[in-house]
């Protein structure tokens, strides 16, 4: 199987690692020598390096990006409360008592931290901000402030003009029409959705994105990509609590590989799959290498 930097890359989160009851350096390492990934989607969860007011602890993160350095890869690094897993929105505790302009303040200043601690590391190549940041109804303290994205926009802008910032500005169909603009806009593709107890296909197809991609290039002048490739299940709670048949239902063999031609015809790299603790904690967990055999065969 022939990969690059720029064809397919994966997300990595230190918090599904944990749900798995996975070690976090072996799943990355898996992902990396095994599994040949040399893109990763990286988070910077406020609520883990920052857990006390003003004190910083990066050390999770810090060894993250230097097995990913090692390997010559390359990292697109999540900014902002707004981040991948559940609960989605990763708020420090401390922040329960804060106005919100107070914790819009203490935002910024962490995002400030973050990027002038990151700016130098070369195997960061873009900034991911506030992951689907306008995406209403999912997630847990749901704040949406769009004259607050702006702000984090423009000083990530003024930290470090050199790098793009990508975001998911709009919901599954939107385009991005009012600002913050990014520098490129990433889609998600998820295929099949659980919602009100039922599994549903969703209307998602090929001709539809590249007919967003079209649109937003022609209004913007600004490329698409997929940020989020739908490989692992969606079901009625937590993967690592489903049965395999349950798993089954939204995600299967046939499935991974319909997902991945899919999102192949719209065309728009890099596709940052979603599901590389899953395939891991099947394959070391479940003694199953199923899933991931289906994954690299669809590549």
């Amino acid at each position: 199987m022939t990969r690059t930097p720029t064809d397919f890359g994966v997300s990595f989160s230190l918090k599904q690692c944990r749900g798995f009851g996975l070690n976090p350096k072996e799943t990355l390492g898996w992902l990396i020598n095994e599994a040949g990934f040399r893109r990763f989607r990286l988070m910077s969860y406020w609520n883990e390096h920052e857990k006390e007011q003003g004190k910083y602890n990066f050390s999770e993160l810090d060894w993250q990006i230097a097995m990913i350095r090692k390997s010559g890869g390359e990292i697109s690094l999540c900014l902002g409360v707004k981040q991948p897993r559940w609960p989605e929105y990763h708020w420090p505790k401390w922040t329960e008592g804060l106005t919100e302009k107070e914790r819009s303040e203490r935002l910024l200043a962490y995002i400030d931290t973050v990027v002038t601690r990151y700016k130098d590391e070369t195997s960061i190549t873009s900034w991911q901000l506030e992951n689907e940041a306008l995406l209403q109804n999912f997630g847990v303290s749901i704040h949406i402030d769009r004259k607050r994205l702006r702000k984090e926009f423009n000083l990530i802008k003024r930290l470090d003009p050199t790098r793009p910032i990508l975001m998911s500005t709009s919901n599954g169909w939107g385009i991005p029409l009012r600002r913050p603009i990014p520098d490129k806009v990433g889609f998600s593709y998820y295929p099949i959705m659980y919602k009100n107890g039922a599994y549903h296909k969703t209307v998602q197809k090929p001709w539809l994105h590249r007919w967003r991609k079209r649109l937003i290039y022609i209004v913007w002048r600004r490329s698409s990509f997929i940020h989020e490739l739908q490989l692992e299940p969606w079901g009625p709670t937590a993967i690592w609590k489903m049965s395999i048949e349950e798993q089954n239902k939204s995600i299967n063999m046939k499935q991974i590989k319909n997902n991945i031609t899919q999102a192949k015809a719209i065309n728009a790299y890099p596709i940052d799959l979603w599901g590389g603790e899953w395939w891991y904690w099947r394959l070391k967990k479940g003694n199953d290498s199923s899933i991931w055999d289906a994954v690299k065969k669809s590549l």
